[in-house]
């Protein structure tokens, strides 16, 4: 895989022409900016900057996004900064604008027949992957989620059950279950008409990390990747998570930071 290849493939396709990831969303060219703009549980942000980006047209276009984000009256708006955008201090100038940056997280892809082809993935024993495919399971997967990273996960649920009533054919998502409790929880993004299939919220609770069960939800989206015929899987890895996928084959394109801006009520 040539790095910089895909990353050029990846900027291109996944975010100077993005598309919405979900029902009820939509992606809008604003400016030197790309952008997603939805409904308060969605998603909403900066996705793509022009790489011939200068000092002035960056201010000029962080003021723009503010007086968006405000427009909007959403709880926050967020601008997803790559380590290779420019100008290269536009991380300087978001925080100088008022944007607080969340931990940054590392840009990882990996050729989808090189994570299908690894040796010695399965289960732990007593542990079953379950497809969501209703309310139920979206219910116990939002219970996996919370229980994995202690955050709320209703952002989470509202997304999930959109999805499954909406566009189920580009979405998979998947909870493990152990003696009838959630243990683990997993989605895909599938992104039509390029070659990515986004890898989301792979997260297993303490007392079973360790044993493989993250191994094997990334495993079987890929091979649901590789059903569909997409060719590389893309994750926006913590540094938990890294180096888990770093042993499965996935290359570092980069980092990735989410800058998050919050109006003042």
């Amino acid at each position: 895989m040539r790095t910089d290849d895909v990353r050029d493939l990846y900027d291109r396709t996944m975010r100077e022409h993005a598309r919405p990831d979900g029902p009820g969303v939509r992606v809008e060219r604003a400016g030197p900016l790309v952008r997603q703009v939805g409904g308060p549980d969605d998603w909403n942000g900066v996705v793509w900057s022009d790489p011939e980006l200068d000092a002035a047209g960056a201010d000029a276009a962080i003021r723009a996004q503010i007086e968006h984000c405000t427009a909007l009256g959403h709880g926050e708006f967020e601008w997803k900064l790559y380590s290779h955008d420019r100008p290269s201090d536009l991380g300087d100038r978001l925080r100088a604008a008022g944007f607080v940056p969340d931990p940054p997280e590392t840009l990882l892809v990996a050729p989808v027949e090189a994570v299908t082809s690894l040796p010695g993935v399965g289960l732990p024993e007593g542990v079953t992957l379950c497809p969501v495919t209703d309310a139920a399971g979206a219910e116990l997967m939002a219970l996996a989620h919370e229980r994995a990273f202690g955050t709320d996960a209703g952002r989470l649920r509202h997304q999930v059950l959109t999805r499954l009533e909406r566009a189920p054919d580009d979405f998979v998502a998947l909870v493990a279950m152990a003696d009838g409790e959630p243990v683990g929880s997993a989605r895909m993004e599938l992104y039509p008409g390029t070659a990515f299939a986004g890898l989301w919220g792979g997260g297993t609770v303490a007392e079973w990390r360790g044993r493989g069960l993250y191994r094997a939800l990334v495993a079987r989206r890929a091979a649901v990747a590789a059903e569909r015929g997409y060719r590389y899987l893309q994750v926006d890895a913590t540094d938990m998570s890294a180096p888990i996928l770093g042993r499965l084959g996935f290359t570092a394109l980069g980092t990735t930071t989410p800058y998050v801006y919050r109006p003042a009520r």
